[in-house]
């Protein structure tokens, strides 16, 4: 187990992507500090998996869209686990909707859930990390959406492009620590999210269309995560993983 006993942070871990991620770290050995917003039922479903499954696991609540709650989820973690080694931040936010229509005050929230929360939680993480002397990993769960547009979801893509420069900035300002961070482009990727979005005849229909012939799965993403925070990638930095299925190739037109 390559990640036995290091303490990692997974924020939005109660479904989907987030927990994804949490149940492959949990299989590596890790010490999981896994996070999702007050009041969230899922969270401790998932906590209770994972714990079923024989995984060191404690869950926070904590609201990471606010500094005061990353300051939080950090010091929980501390109490519960120790230093942190590690972190997959996992912002899950965004609005759908014509740019002409765009509300500026959903514009401001998407840029708060999706690139504000990854830099208070990266931030105080990365303190933490050179105060202690710890050569840690970050990872950022951006989106193929980064680089590549698609109508109705400008928020969305701006706020993901933004994360990633901010990564990337950071991983050349923390390489001097040994610090590496990263970011892990998902495509489509099958979560509950999307499946209340959209029917399961849509979702036959629009997979056949991607080039890799299905949708990813939340795993795939946690599979990433994984390698990147494990000691095969420690001269990795600064990069910018699609785990796609190529789904990034398709045109920026909206899902048909």
């Amino acid at each position: 187990m390559k990640l036995k006993d290091k303490t990692i942070i997974v924020t939005a871990a109660g479904r989907g992507i987030g927990k994804g991620c949490a149940v492959e770290l949990a299989n590596q050995g890790a010490s999981l500090i896994v996070n999702d917003r007050p009041g969230s039922q899922d969270l401790q479903a998932t906590v209770e998996e994972l714990r079923d499954q024989g995984a060191n696991v404690h869950g926070v609540e904590a609201d990471v869209f606010t500094r005061s709650g990353c300051e939080g989820l950090l010091r929980e973690a501390e109490e519960q686990s120790g230093p942190v080694y590690g972190l997959v931040s996992c912002p899950a936010f965004q609005k759908v909707s014509p740019f002409l229509d765009l509300q500026p005050e959903d514009f401001e929230n998407v840029v708060q859930g999706t690139l504000f929360s990854s830099f208070h939680m990266s931030q105080l993480v990365a303190r933490q990390m050179v105060d202690e002397g710890i050569a840690g990993k970050i990872v950022f769960i951006s989106s193929v959406l980064a680089q590549r547009p698609m109508a109705q979801k400008s928020a969305y893509c701006a706020a993901k492009a933004g994360l990633n420069q901010l990564a990337m900035t950071i991983a050349v300002e923390l390489a001097c620590h040994r610090i590496n961070v990263n970011v892990i482009e998902p495509g489509w990727i099958d979560t509950p999210g999307e499946r209340e979005a959209f029917t399961p005849k849509f979702f036959e229909r629009e997979a056949t269309k991607l080039p890799w012939g299905k949708l990813g799965t939340a795993r795939d993403i946690g599979r990433a995560a994984t390698f990147l925070m494990s000691p095969d990638a420690d001269y990795i930095t600064g990069a910018i993983l699609p785990v796609d299925g190529a789904f990034r190739y398709r045109d920026g037109r909206m899902l048909d």
